[in-house]
């Protein structure tokens, strides 16, 4: 057993020499996916009290909680910003990931007052939803935008990796793929939610609502890194609502206000504000909400 085990070992030794591509050995520290994991779980903690706890918290006890758990994070989170900011700058001193961590901190207080209205818009726009405590504790897609806006606010103060294990430590539980680099407008709902993709570059307005299976992705990948920095995703302009299972590719696309996309839909192009899309009898059909006229009728993919 011991010789098998041994013949395995060297063979997997081999392996890590001509597979170098994917081993990290003798390299600098790479942030924590475990403790970015634990660090999610406590922001949750912090930006909803009472929702993520086994026990209730009374308001006597907050002051005290809050701080504890403000303590808590920063302690760890700045070492995870540390490593992440030496992976690209070697030679950053601690002084700054200490300054990135005490911007994203100051800077959660606006991140609940964006998360109030998402709950809102939740509430609103669902009738199966009771309460807006039923949506804190058991909808998915809040956890998702919960942490998605946290990691949007380090993305947007140049912390690279970081940002992204965040919002896929939220991928992995909640079905929803949000980049942190998309920026969403207040009062954003997604309706159950599983299979959302939306990518980096994404623009999205106010009040606007996505069913399951709504992606928000780029036109193509042929460039590869030579379209880093290049908006691919589409916008989302404010008031539109998407049904379930359409695509909307391309940064040049732009979904304008007040605009409604029927479900399996596949748009390409810019959408002019107020339409109504959707197919009927294999046909694509766009109308003018407020003319109730037919703008266009093709057969080809928008």
């Amino acid at each position: 057993m011991d010789k098998d085990l041994s013949k395995i070992t060297d063979s997997i030794l081999r392996s890590y020499e001509s597979c170098g591509g994917i081993n990290h050995v003798d390299g600098a520290n790479l942030p924590s996916k475990r403790a970015l994991a634990s660090i999610c779980e406590d922001l949750l903690q912090l930006l909803f009290p009472g929702f993520h706890d086994q026990e209730p918290i009374r308001s006597v006890h907050l002051p005290r909680v809050t701080s504890y758990r403000v303590t808590a994070i920063a302690d760890r989170l700045r070492e995870e910003i540390a490593k992440s900011l030496r992976l690209r700058e070697p030679g950053c001193p601690e002084t700054k990931a200490e300054r990135v961590l005490f911007d994203f901190l100051e800077r959660l207080p606006e991140v609940r007052e964006l998360l109030t209205t998402d709950v809102q818009a939740a509430f609103e726009g669902d009738p199966a939803a009771n309460n807006t405590d039923e949506i804190i504790l058991a909808y998915p897609y809040l956890e998702a935008v919960a942490i998605q806006r946290a990691a949007h606010v380090l993305y947007d103060l140049g912390v690279p990796i970081v940002p992204r294990i965040m919002t896929e430590w939220a991928h992995s539980r909640t079905g929803i793929d949000i980049h942190p680099g998309a920026k969403i407008g207040r009062s954003f709902f997604i309706d159950h939610g599983t299979g959302v993709v939306i990518g980096e570059t994404s623009v999205i307005g106010e009040r606007v609502k996505l069913y399951q299976g709504v992606a928000l992705i780029a036109r193509s990948l042929a460039g590869g890194q030579a379209l880093r920095g290049v908006k691919r995703h589409p916008t989302i302009e404010d008031r539109v609502t998407i049904y379930s299972g359409t695509t909307v590719m391309g940064g040049d696309t732009v979904i304008g206000a007040g605009s409604t996309i029927g479900a399996s839909v596949f748009v390409t192009r810019s959408i002019p504000a107020r339409s109504l899309v959707f197919y009927e009898e294999k046909q694509l059909q766009i109308l003018d909400k407020d003319k109730r006229g037919q703008v266009v009728v093709d057969d080809w993919m928008i």
